[in-house]
């Protein structure tokens, strides 16, 4: 089996083939911020409150902890799609799994590529600023990525298969990366998305979609998934992989899956089933690397209800 991205050292810093960054000044913050009022004043963000929700924070400010920081600094980490076998009744489902799952790239690894790649000098304060922007906009508007119809953000050479991160330095770059938001060239004449997506939630006229009928926000989170989204809609344990999978930009990345460790027959029941117990969640833990055990409480609950749509029982 090939090396899985946690397998990866990074303790000196994630290697340079794993990631690409821009660097923008703070004096940027204002307008980022302004993207997001325009935006909402026309009515083209989602009131839908699982979306608020990840967003009510972000207000484009200079942290308490560092306001004295000169740049920001925005990373995309690629993030290979993941597929895991679950065995049931004598076959097995691969089931995909997209960004869910724990890389192994944690905050220390990535101050540490910050500070010896980007910036090369330890001696700099690096804050993580995740919770202070939102991280689409930003790396669209640093020309780091740009947006599909779908309103994804593609990185060249690693599609829309990322993460996405963002951090404050008291460090001043010579370069200030800041430009309009741009889609995509080859979305101009393409509506591979807007035809793969069963919800109609993408625009033919605008990158700015309608999240409330993103499945996402659906299958993601505890609760009922609404009855308008159809069944045969759902492609992955968490999230929705409709849009990407088709996009011509992802056609090269999306070969590059790796594997995640496989569900045996007993686990594979006992999700279905609604069963568990703390063996289980830790099997789980281990092998999905979606959550640690101490927070099965919550993500449990979604994965067997998830899972039973993905694999219907009698």
């Amino acid at each position: 089996m090939k090396t899985r991205i946690w397998e990866t050292d990074f303790e000196n810093g994630i290697p340079e083939s794993m990631y690409k960054y821009r660097v923008m000044s703070v004096k940027h913050l204002r307008e980022l911020q302004d993207d997001f009022e325009t935006i909402d004043a026309e009515g083209k963000v989602s009131n839908n409150p699982v979306f608020r929700s990840y967003i009510q924070e972000k207000k484009h400010h200079l942290p308490d902890s560092l306001p004295d920081a000169k740049s920001v600094i925005v990373i995309a980490v690629f993030t290979p799609l993941m597929t895991v076998d679950f065995h049931h009744e004598g076959k097995i489902h691969e089931i995909m799994v997209s960004h869910y799952y724990d890389d192994g790239i944690t905050e220390d690894h990535l101050k540490t590529t910050i500070l010896n790649n980007i910036i090369g000098d330890n001696q700099y304060r690096v804050e993580n600023a995740t919770m202070h922007v939102l991280l689409k906009r930003l790396a669209v508007r640093t020309g780091l990525g740009k947006y599909g119809r779908n309103n994804i953000c593609y990185v060249e050479g690693m599609g829309s298969f990322l993460k996405l991160f963002a951090f404050f330095t008291d460090f001043e770059f010579d370069e200030d990366n800041w430009q309009d938001a741009e889609m995509m060239d080859s979305c101009n004449n393409c509506k591979v998305c807007l035809k793969q997506c069963p919800t109609g939630s993408i625009s033919d006229d605008s990158f700015v979609i309608d999240v409330g009928k993103c499945i996402p926000l659906y299958n993601e989170v505890p609760g009922e998934i609404p009855d308008w989204i159809d069944p045969g809609s759902h492609t992955a344990l968490m999230g929705c992989l409709r849009c990407q999978l088709p996009c011509p930009a992802n056609s090269d990345i999306a070969t590059q899956t790796q594997k995640l460790d496989p569900i045996t027959e007993d686990e594979t029941k006992m999700i279905l089933d609604g069963n568990s117990d703390e063996n289980l969640y830790q099997s789980l833990s281990e092998k999905l690397r979606m959550f640690k055990p101490e927070h099965a409480y919550y993500y449990f609950p979604v994965i067997a209800r998830n899972l039973r749509v993905l694999i219907p029982t009698e």
